[in-house]
């Protein structure tokens, strides 16, 4: 049978857990031409939520497009990406060739035909004139109003996801904000949903001073009730004729932090562990644990010789206090931390390098595999 969790990739609908409420509402608010900010911290499911709701609006009649604003290195790039995926809704080739002709004229853009991985035939276009700032500018508002034109020209809504959203502000500081924030606020028939994984960055990206401030409904997607993941994970364990032990799904659930990677992660790797038996239970997770701190060994060694003295301490004793009260004199003197400012110093590198991450008033480890690692193998 095949393994029926999955982590590492955006989950398909069988292995999506949860999250009705906030699938029903983000669904909902995009077909409405909303423009939503969804805010996650990393190993929240963000990805695949944004992903069930674009396949939900197509169900509904929308036109969907999807781009991971981090990943382009530089705003001509993105500017690209951005075209080429909204033209990627037209599937006959010879219509978005006049697509960009009546919409894209202005900028010149220099279109070709290309085979995709599959070997389809796909349109590539890039924007050699844009060369000057202005130039830029000019593009980026063809391109930022071209949703609005498809879904006219077309008479269908579309909704469009643009992940990773807090690297916009890589690109060309707030000009980038500003022209973007004055395209999609006139385009009734498009939702967005612009969803990002650094909460600090984009809570400043909605402030009072900046473009998007009061541009849409805030979502702030929470954890996953740890009761509701521990029956999804036994009922996932007994659909493959695997008997879970009483228990063994909660077990992951706190092993892991009640993280949803890494919840389906340390599933996934109990499952395959597991292969040619009846039954499995809390001792085949701590094997399949061991397991894997023997297989990462190496990273964390190397990441833990990374870090300075005062920060290896400060996440010894986030690892071992919970996350919890970490500037207390009490806890200080414990774990030998040195003054206040000095252990906030180590906490906030130790969140710059995504090794921790503050929830509320605790700073917890975003791996629990290495937060694990910690507990265990140093002093």
């Amino acid at each position: 049978m095949n393994n029926p969790f999955v982590y590492g990739e955006v989950v398909p609908l069988t292995a999506f857990v949860d999250r009705e409420t906030e699938l029903d509402r983000l669904t909902r608010d995009l077909l409405a031409g909303q423009k939503v900010f969804l805010i996650s911290p990393r190993r929240y499911g963000k990805s695949s939520l944004v992903r069930q709701a674009l396949r939900a609006t197509g169900r509904a009649g929308a036109l969907t497009a999807e781009v991971t604003v981090s990943s382009y290195s530089s705003y001509v790039s993105f500017l690209e990406g951005y075209a080429r995926a909204l033209l990627a809704v037209e599937t006959r080739l010879d219509k978005a060739r006049t697509w960009l002709r009546d919409m894209l004229g202005t900028v010149r853009p220099e279109v070709r035909v290309e085979a995709d991985e599959g070997g389809t035939a796909q349109l590539a276009l890039s924007f050699p004139s844009a060369r000057t700032d202005r130039d830029v500018s000019r593009l980026a508002q063809e391109v930022f109003a071209l949703p609005g034109r498809i879904a006219e020209v077309r008479r269908r809504k579309m909704t469009i996801a643009l992940d990773e959203f807090q690297g916009i502000a890589s690109f060309n500081g707030g000009n980038v904000e500003h022209a973007l924030r004055a395209a999609v606020q006139h385009q009734r028939d498009v939702g967005y949903v612009f969803s990002g994984s650094e909460p600090s960055l984009m809570e400043r990206m909605l402030g009072r001073s900046r473009p998007f401030y009061k541009a849409g409904p805030v979502m702030r997607l929470q954890k996953i009730p740890a009761d509701r993941f521990a029956d999804f994970i036994e009922a996932r364990f007994r659909s493959t004729r695997l008997k879970p032990a009483a228990g063994l799904g909660a077990a992951i659930v706190e092993l892991a932090g009640n993280l949803p990677y890494d919840v389906q992660r340390l599933a996934h790797e109990v499952w395959d562990d597991a292969q040619g038996g009846k039954s499995v239970g809390v001792d085949d997770l701590h094997e399949t644990l061991r397991r894997l701190l023997g297989e990462h060994e190496a990273i964390f060694e190397a990441t833990w010789q990374r870090l300075t003295l005062a920060q290896r301490a400060a996440l010894r004793a986030a690892v071992l206090e919970d996350g919890r009260e970490l500037l207390s004199a009490d806890v200080r003197a414990r774990y030998r931390l040195g003054g206040a400012s000095t252990v906030q110093a180590s906490l906030t590198a130790l969140a710059r390098e995504d090794i921790v991450a503050r929830e509320g008033a605790r700073y917890a480890v975003v791996d629990s595999l290495f937060r694990e690692w910690v507990a265990r193998k140093t002093h």
